[in-house]
């Protein structure tokens, strides 16, 4: 019974899909991140012509007011054309970024919206869970990672900033616009530098993510059982079912026998009711057959409402073998039947 409940198992489909449909999904935030940063760095690189051109722009608007007296005219319009162009340069920025958040999720698990997550839940507000959680593996886990990211990031951008320093006497003597392009160039080497550590802390995340993911989903023995009951149905009362069809199917089977022109026996363990209707069939139709007890049930019928049995073995097993029940007897066999139907007719006077 222990190793029914432990839960060694992999997940079913029918279990990740309703882990799915509650919003429970292997999710990387790492990852997501990742991909919004190198978006947004990739974006920004391309887009620094851009953004240099409105820069210079505003930069001479804003130098065409030295000497100007200041009024509140002036600092109104200073400000509208500040806000204008700090909207024109980042709000491609912000839509590539949105961009960005929607590719890094659905990326990992595909399209998905449900409105589950949503619903209030008392295990989530719940102060005793709340401490659990906060002292649990997973949140031990995240406050290492986000520790060892931290400080690699810092060591990798404390060298690269160390190593910029010696440019610095140098980058005094230039022009205003020569300096952006200095800090616009050691900006990239610095942004891909983090791209790559954040890059690792992604991929192994990801990797982290799934592995336990897929361990929390794991199902006992007992769980697989019960999701089987629950989907398929209990096999006791699936069985049940059958009997009963069994039963109504057989019960409507021997209230066909009284219709029969003939019922043709092995003598004692087959015996198989045919009919021939010659205004609905083309050929006798198998009416109701059966073996052993249920073969003498269907004599014991034919006796009573007067249908004539007729002894021929080979027959018998023939049709109860070939034939099922309201079908049409097939070809080869049309000459053997005729043959007992036309003994049958001629013992009742009918031909």
């Amino acid at each position: 019974m222990a190793d029914d409940m432990e839960k060694t198992e992999e997940p079913t489909p029918k279990k990740l899909e309703d882990a799915r449909k509650e919003g429970n999904i292997a999710k990387s935030m790492e990852m997501s991140a990742f991909v919004v940063l190198l978006v947004a760095s990739v974006v920004i690189i391309f887009y620094i012509k851009y953004v240099t051109y409105y820069m210079e722009d505003f930069y001479r608007y804003f130098i065409s007011f030295v000497g100007v007296e200041i009024t509140k005219s002036v600092v109104f319009n200073l400000i509208l054309k500040a806000t204008q162009y700090i909207f024109i340069v980042l709000a491609p920025v912000f839509i590539a970024l949105i961009l960005a958040g929607i590719i890094g999720n659905v990326g990992q698990f595909g399209f998905l919206f449900t409105t589950k997550p949503l619903i209030p839940k008392f295990e989530k507000i719940n102060p005793v869970k709340g401490l659990k959680r906060l002292f649990s593996a997973k949140t031990v886990v995240e406050g290492i990672k986000m520790i060892l990211k931290s400080i690699i990031a810092f060591l990798v951008g404390f060298w690269l900033f160390f190593d910029f320093i010696h440019d610095m006497p140098r980058v005094e003597s230039m022009e205003f616009f020569e300096q952006i392009k200095w800090f616009s160039d050691k900006a990239v080497i610095l942004i891909f530098s983090m791209l790559g550590v954040f890059f690792v802390f992604a991929v192994l995340d990801f990797a982290y993510q799934k592995y336990s993911y897929k361990k929390s989903m794991r199902m006992s023995k007992q769980e697989i059982k019960d999701e089987y009951k629950q989907t398929e149905g209990n096999p006791e009362v699936k069985a049940k079912i059958r009997q009963i069809q069994r039963e109504m199917a057989k019960k409507r089977m021997m209230s066909e026998v009284p219709k029969a022109d003939v019922v043709i026996t092995n003598p004692t363990h087959y015996a198989v009711a045919i009919r021939y209707d010659k205004t609905k069939d083309e050929a006798p139709r198998v009416i109701a057959k059966g073996v052993d007890n249920l073969a003498l049930k269907i004599k014991e019928i034919a006796r009573e409402h007067d249908v004539m049995i007729v002894e021929n073995p080979p027959l018998a097993r023939e049709l109860y073998k070939s034939v099922d029940v309201d079908e049409i007897i097939p070809p080869k066999l049309y000459k053997a039947v005729a043959e007992v139907l036309a003994y049958v007719y001629r013992a009742k006077g009918m031909v």
